[in-house]
């Protein structure tokens, strides 16, 4: 059953689907101010693909790419810095060791005339918790208990576990968006259609037009009022690319003015050589890896010859065999690095525990390692791996880095590997679903910290959905999220990535840096590639 919103507001409702013939967008303001006069129109062009604009069924870069421009949030992180601080809200502070209480800003709107108010934020947390979709961020909201808004302005967050050091950051985060309870359904996901009928936006941006994974129009919205200030541009047109050579054409023709996410490597590596258009790189936090489902994988629990030991096996062997540092230059030229392990170079408690443990000791495979793994688990004959990949959502050389992988692992004359591919909209389904047995998947972190590469993944009840079940992880993940003391918290992530290299429910491949490329007459990059990871429009300006 569809949901109805209640009320409409001052905005000219568009109807999704009509972005073709209206590509008119805007970008936006901040506190009650209007863009820069005279700002030209800007067009950007992704290969990223949205899922849904519905904060509770997403947990992917290209549906939070769009989310983090409309909805509004209680805590962001300003431009250049991984630190959050209050957005909409006026004050955020512990009241209580298990109290977490958000003052808002008196007098915000929805787009829609609709009143901003507590109970919006109260309605936007617990229905995450209700629906905990499949592929939303809901696994992100574990220490949560209950949310109380004892008054329009007031909001106080109930933790299960006290003095928690992540739970500003998580409010930041895809699990964040606050929603208008009058627009939004609370117990089912509720359409993009719906959802830009309604006018539902309180970000720095409104969707004026919106055709699904095709084109949609952004316009400024002046009532936001939060922490990120007055947008620089006040029309945004964000065109989705099937493929990234035309994205790269387009760019460098000018017929857009900024491709963000993804072109190849080597497209990069020739554009950094065009006079009329400039590459901008920010800091690094995306990383690739494979996913094993623990119930499908060869010998997983599922299967009829299922046997714990034989499925250790075959994951310890693809990690003894995969070279990750042929992979970052072979195919993509230097723009991403190898990862031993599963909090990336730079951030505080990062280790290189699987290169200890795998391969050569010193970052290379060795295939005599991944021989004696699988004999001494009993396993003799060539082992048959379904290995898939998504051919549009992770940029253009997926095909080229998962056809590497297989080579890889055939070489060794230990596995077959059948290599399948399908686009993200269903993959993104099937992953979830237990229809992969071994699968790609990427992340953008949600915040600047170890956590973020830990808790999603790893929790009994995590994003992956893989079967991987550890207490003894599950319960060091939630004790560092609440330990005050930095070296002891260090440790404690340290050795969280000592125990998941020892299991491998992900075998980790990569590190990789931001890469934007703006027309000559586009500035701003620079500052929405930071340390936050969210890729802001609001920061661009054209001429």
């Amino acid at each position: 059953m569809a949901f109805v919103p209640t009320r409409r507001g001052r905005y000219i409702g568009v109807t999704a689907g009509i972005a073709a013939a209206a590509l008119v967008l805007a970008g936006c303001s901040g506190s009650g101010s209007t863009p820069d006069d005279g700002s030209a129109p800007l067009t950007i062009g992704t290969t990223d693909k949205v899922t849904t604009l519905d904060p509770a069924g997403s947990y992917d870069n290209g549906s939070f790419a769009v989310q983090n421009q409309v909805f509004p949030f209680l805590m962001n992180t300003p431009y250049g810095s991984p630190d959050v601080e209050p957005d909409i809200a006026e004050s955020a502070e512990y009241t209580a060791p298990t109290q977490y209480t958000v003052t808002l800003k008196p007098g915000l709107v929805w787009a829609n005339g609709n009143e901003l108010t507590s109970s919006d934020v109260k309605f936007s947390f617990d229905r995450q918790l209700a629906i905990a979709a499949d592929n939303g961020p809901s696994s992100l909201l574990y220490n949560l208990e209950s949310v109380d808004a004892p008054d329009d302005t007031t909001v106080v967050f109930n933790l299960l576990a006290p003095d928690d050091q992540i739970f500003p950051q998580i409010l930041s985060s895809p699990a964040g968006p606050i929603v208008d309870e009058e627009s939004f359904s609370a117990t089912e996901l509720t359409s993009d259609d719906d959802i830009v009928a309604a006018e539902a936006f309180a970000g720095q941006y409104v969707i004026t037009s919106y055709d699904f994974n095709n084109l949609i129009g952004y316009k400024a919205n002046p009532d936001y009022d939060g922490l990120l200030g007055a947008a620089k541009t006040d029309v945004v047109n964000v065109k989705y690319y099937a493929d990234s050579s035309n994205l790269k054409l387009d760019v460098q023709e000018g017929n857009i003015d900024v491709a963000f996410r993804s072109l190849s490597a080597t497209d990069v590596e020739d554009l950094r050589g065009n006079e009329d258009v400039e590459v901008v790189d920010g800091p690094g936090g995306e990383i690739r890896y494979i996913v094993f489902n623990f119930d499908t994988q060869p010998y997983g629990a599922a299967t009829a010859e299922a046997d714990p030991a034989k499925s250790l096996a075959v994951r310890q062997a693809v990690a003894h065999l995969v070279d990750r540092e042929e992979i970052a230059e072979q195919v993509y030229k230097g723009t991403y690095t190898p990862l031993y392990s599963y909090v990336p170079a730079g951030l505080t408690g990062a280790t290189e525990s699987l290169m200890g443990l795998y391969g050569d000791g010193a970052g290379a495979p060795d295939a005599d390692k991944a021989q004696a793994t699988l004999a001494a688990a009993g396993i003799s004959e060539k082992v048959v791996l379904n290995l898939q990949y998504s051919n549009d959502h992770y940029g253009p050389s997926s095909g080229d880095e998962y056809a590497l992988v297989k080579d890889q692992l055939e070489a060794s004359g230990l596995f077959t590997v059948n290599l399948q591919t399908t686009e993200w909209v269903q993959y993104s389904k099937d992953r979830s679903s237990d229809v992969y047995p071994l699968y790609q998947l990427g992340w953008f972190p949600d915040y600047s910290d170890a956590d973020n590469y830990l808790t999603p993944f790893f929790l009994t009840e995590n994003f992956l959905g893989n079967h991987y079940e550890d207490q003894e992880v599950n319960d060091l993940i939630l004790e560092q999220a609440v330990t005050v003391d930095p070296a002891a918290r260090t440790a404690l992530i340290e050795e969280i990535q000592d125990k998941v290299a020892a299991q491998l429910s992900t075998v980790p491949l990569l590190q990789g840096a931001q890469v934007a490329v703006v027309g000559t007459s586009v500035t701003g990059a620079s500052d929405t590639l930071d340390a936050s990871f969210k890729f802001r429009y609001a920061a661009l300006a054209k001429g």
